[in-house]
């Protein structure tokens, strides 16, 4: 049972701010620069593969939250593509695992430099040194909100 806690109004509108603001930059990141024309889902699993290695198609179905029909589809195209490769899970050889491959990760990379490329021209183009600053504080202050 979650506890019943008064907000103050500084951090609800904290929060409704923080909101917005991610989401339009989420979208403006993704617009900067598409991952190859990947669908979202494709870019999601891809990245996924990325971080944490490799996986089974269950495996990021559940992480993903997900069905594995989508997963399948999903894969399946970035395998076309030479994105992802499948090998036997040396654990148990009935499955299948899913590796990011060379051209995946480039892509990857290629994918981020040019977003974080976007975004620091915007910041250059826009703040100041002193806001520049300020934005790099608040981010600190965001990732303590995460409990890292």
């Amino acid at each position: 049972m979650t506890e019943t806690r008064e907000l103050s109004a500084s951090a609800v509108r904290a929060a409704h701010e923080v909101r917005v603001v991610v989401g339009r930059l989420r979208r403006r990141l993704r617009e900067s620069h598409q991952a190859g024309e990947l669908t979202l889902t494709q870019t999601s699993l891809l990245s996924r593969l990325e971080r944490e290695g490799p996986r089974t198609a269950s495996e990021l179905a559940a992480a993903e939250g997900i069905r594995p029909q989508s997963v399948a589809t999903s894969t399946g195209a970035l395998e076309e593509r030479g994105l992802v490769t499948r090998r036997p899970d040396p654990g148990d050889g009935r499955r299948q695992l899913l590796t990011i491959s060379p051209s995946g990760r480039e892509l990857i990379d290629s994918t981020r430099a040019a977003r974080e490329e976007w975004l620091a021209v915007a910041l250059q183009e826009r703040l100041t040194e002193d806001e520049r600053g300020t934005v790099v504080a608040a981010m600190a202050l965001l990732d303590r909100v995460t409990g890292r």
